[in-house]
């Protein structure tokens, strides 16, 4: 049970060992707000681990002046400043800040980007299902404080995640998905020996989705009803009522394309690929992303670049050699 008089703590067995995995890049306002909401935590984690992808901006002071912060708490908690020499994008600084948690000893890594903050008791809400599942999902609000749109299922034929329509939490509070989120996604370190480290060969884009896919091959994945984030960067975006489309980047774009030979690999691994359909959810991938352009950004500028992805993705699919993330040792 949690303690009501003075800090919150943990208690022992299935909760232990809780630490943040945060990846930034050049995004210094944004980590600070972030850390600081880590500060007001209760019950905090046992540590949190800044996985700095290279960054070239203020990040160091921040993390510095957080490192101070936080060993002050009445609970002090440990700031982990874990330097890149290179920037690895996303999937690299998790798959960096994953292996770097389990080496201090963590049980449980709530993943998450700079661009959030925590809501103060988020820990503790999703303590009831910390009990019983190795991988959840918490729900967010969005910049102006409305609940954000997160409800997808993999669809294996397709090779796509897509939404799921309506309230999935109207006769529960638990809605089992096979998809992750490195926005606020929780994993147990039996999940992550199963599935092994998050791959850093995504860069950016579907690393988190097929990640949770793999955990679902094992074990449960579950999307709950406890707000534990909020999403501090706005941005562009239009309502599909279904579903909110976003605007991107020329980045995002390449990788959205290049990452479907990624994720084909990891279907056949699995036994679960089929090109036609393969092929069908590559076309709707691309058609998804012209739309996105026109709809949200108003240009087809960009465009370009989902050619070249979807060239770089047909490489990786002719690539005899490739092969997924290993598992790990059980208690590595």
């Amino acid at each position: 049970m949690w303690s009501h008089q003075g800090p919150k703590i943990l208690r022992p067995g299935r909760r232990e060992r809780f630490f943040i995995v945060i990846t930034t890049f050049n995004r210094c306002d944004y980590l600070d707000d972030l850390l600081a909401s880590i500060a007001s935590l209760s019950p905090p984690p046992d540590g949190v681990i800044v996985v700095d992808n290279a960054s070239t901006d203020g990040t160091a002071a921040v993390v510095e002046g957080a490192q101070r912060k936080l060993a002050a708490l009445p609970v002090p908690v440990p700031v982990i400043h874990h330097e890149l020499r290179e920037n690895v994008g996303g999937a690299g600084g998790f798959s960096a800040g994953v292996d770097r948690a389990l080496a201090e000893g963590a049980q449980w890594m709530w993943l998450m980007d700079d661009d959030v903050t925590t809501v103060p008791g988020a820990i503790g809400a999703l303590g009831q299902w910390m009990d019983k599942y190795d991988a959840i999902v918490g729900r967010r609000y969005d910049a102006v404080g409305k609940p954000f749109f997160w409800q997808h299922r993999f669809n294996d034929f397709l090779g796509i995640h897509l939404p799921v329509a309506g309230d999935v939490f109207k006769g529960s509070n638990e809605f089992s998905t096979n998809v992750g989120c490195f926005e606020g996604m929780l994993v147990h370190a039996d999940a992550v020996a199963g599935a092994g480290l998050p791959d850093p060969r995504f860069f950016i884009t579907g690393d988190d989705v097929i990640y949770g896919w793999l955990i679902s091959q094992e074990r449960p994945v579950m999307y709950v009803n406890a707000f534990v984030l909020h999403k501090a960067r706005a941005q562009r975006s239009i309502d599909l009522g279904i579903r909110h489309l976003n605007d991107s980047s020329d980045l995002s774009r390449f990788y959205m394309m290049r990452n479907r030979g990624l994720v084909a690999g990891y279907l056949r691994t699995h036994g679960k690929y089929n090109p036609v359909g393969f092929a069908v959810g590559t076309a709707l991938t691309a058609a998804k992303e012209v739309f996105r352009l026109l709809a949200v950004e108003k240009t087809l500028h960009g465009s370009a670049k989902l050619w070249r992805g979807w060239r770089e993705s047909r490489r990786i699919l002719s690539d005899s050699s490739w092969a997924p993330m290993p598992p790990l040792k059980r208690g590595a």
